[in-house]
């Protein structure tokens, strides 16, 4: 009997997690995922409020999200995803404006009626735009400016940029932004008067949950805290401070740390070339209260002077009944580690923070929050420049058996659980192929109590 092959999956995200799940359906793998945090889930990662789980980051799924979706079939948990009606606003000029439809674009004031006319003709050419080719050399900024004109820009795109990609918002390449309007234009039921948003019944901790009882059932070994320190030539990563032999290994986590682990004799393009990717980190604030702020689930917030990018109401999607009767809202922002933000402790941030809520909504008051969560990420979101194409790293590193999956990989489209679970399956499919394994087809699990 020939011996099994070792495979070491290195981060516990979506990724991570439905590359164990493929591999593990051929029993010619023996998977071993670990991860560096306290917990298995990614941003995705779910943490205890009110008697429930709820995101780190906040999450939802769009009806265009097949690969999560079919995932999740397979799990046996469609009855678990649960479609909402979502509502989106935008916060100018010291109200907040309702911006779901076409009627909703043309009352939006704080932009020129000639400039919403501009702006309605070209999302329609985006919606229906399949080829992204053409945008990947053109910065969104410069696109987007000839497009729509300078009103349209200093009231929706230039603080939508600037709150998504900091000081790099002149650089982003047009092909990112062509495929976040796409996927949203493209994201409601034909005839469907509003966008539908899919959220699991016991937030995204159900869906992990899942996978983790099936990957264990299946063998698999899930180990957290467990930190790579370096990889060396021989096929062998070392895991606090221990060996770990593989013959595959799955690195899912940003493309710059894989550089610092990596062998002297690596080639130093492919070091360069990893360590070209720049990273945003983010900022994420969930507290919970009895007031009910605003009238979105959705607010981005395109105030020149704004201290955050989005403000959710997470129960206008989601019951509040599910959070014991309170209101649960998060706050955002993409910054530069080397941001001041990031050096702020809670209590700074929170004074800043809702300080800037109090002038949005002047009924806000801080001692009826009940309860406060702040997470911070180091690298969050990547820059897609337009020359983002040339940096992208291959799946296959220069170290035999080495493989590299995360979410720099995913072009044009912008990181989601979707896109993960898609580049699991793909790098799954990758590594099947090197050891000359046939494709697995697709199995229905049974869903346990």
């Amino acid at each position: 009997m020939n011996k099994r092959k070792e495979v070491l999956i290195v981060g516990g995200g979506f990724t991570g997690l439905t590359a164990a799940y493929e591999l593990s359906k051929d029993p010619a793998f023996s998977v071993r995922v670990v991860e560096s945090g306290e917990q298995i889930g990614g941003l995705a990662g779910g943490f205890p409020i009110l008697g429930t789980s709820l995101e780190k980051t906040y999450h939802h799924l769009f009806l265009t999200d097949t690969s999560i979706r079919d995932l999740v079939e397979e799990l046996g948990l469609s009855s678990e995803l649960i479609w909402h009606d979502s509502s989106v606003g935008i916060y100018r000029g010291g109200r907040s404006y309702p911006f779901m439809s076409p009627m909703d674009l043309l009352r939006f004031t704080p932009c020129s009626f000639l400039g919403r006319v501009r702006m309605g003709m070209v999302a329609l050419y985006l919606k229906h735009k399949r080829d992204w080719r053409g945008f990947t050399g053109k910065t969104a900024f410069d696109w987007m400016s000839r497009a729509v004109g300078r009103s349209a820009m200093d009231s929706i795109w230039t603080p939508l940029l600037k709150g998504k990609f900091d000081q790099f918002y002149n650089v982003v390449s047009m092909a990112w932004l062509w495929a976040r309007i796409h996927v949203r234009a493209n994201s409601r039921p034909p005839g469907a008067a509003k966008e539908q948003l899919g959220y699991f019944r016991g937030g995204f901790a159900v869906f992990v949950r899942r996978l983790e009882e099936e990957l264990s059932r299946r063998g698999v070994k899930i180990q957290t805290r467990a930190c790579v320190e370096r990889f060396t030539d021989a096929k062998t990563a070392v895991v606090n401070g221990q060996a770990a032999e593989y013959d595959y290994c799955i690195f899912t986590g940003p493309s710059p740390a894989l550089a610092n682990l990596l062998p002297e004799r690596t080639p130093a393009d492919y070091l360069r070339q990893l360590r070209s990717i720049e990273y945003l980190g983010a900022i994420c604030m969930v507290f919970a209260s009895d007031q009910d702020l605003g009238d979105y689930y959705w607010l981005n917030i395109n105030e020149p002077d704004a201290p955050f990018l989005v403000f959710i109401n997470h129960t206008r999607l989601i019951d509040k009944g599910q959070y014991q009767g309170r209101h649960v809202y998060y706050i955002g922002s993409y910054r530069s580690t080397s941001s001041p933000i990031f050096a702020m402790n809670d209590e700074e941030l929170s004074g800043l923070w809702w300080g800037y809520l109090r002038r949005m909504f002047p009924e806000f008051d801080p001692a009826r929050v009940t309860e406060r969560h702040v997470f911070r990420f180091r690298a969050a979101q990547h820059i897609v420049d337009t020359r983002y194409q040339e940096k992208l790293p291959a799946y296959r590193t220069p170290l035999p058996g080495l493989y590299l999956a995360n979410f720099s990989q995913i072009f044009p489209e912008d990181r989601g659980t979707n896109y993960a679970v898609r580049e699991g399956m793909k790098i799954a499919e990758l590594v099947r192929e090197d050891a000359g394994r046939p494709a697995c087809a697709k199995t229905q699990t049974v869903a346990t109590s």
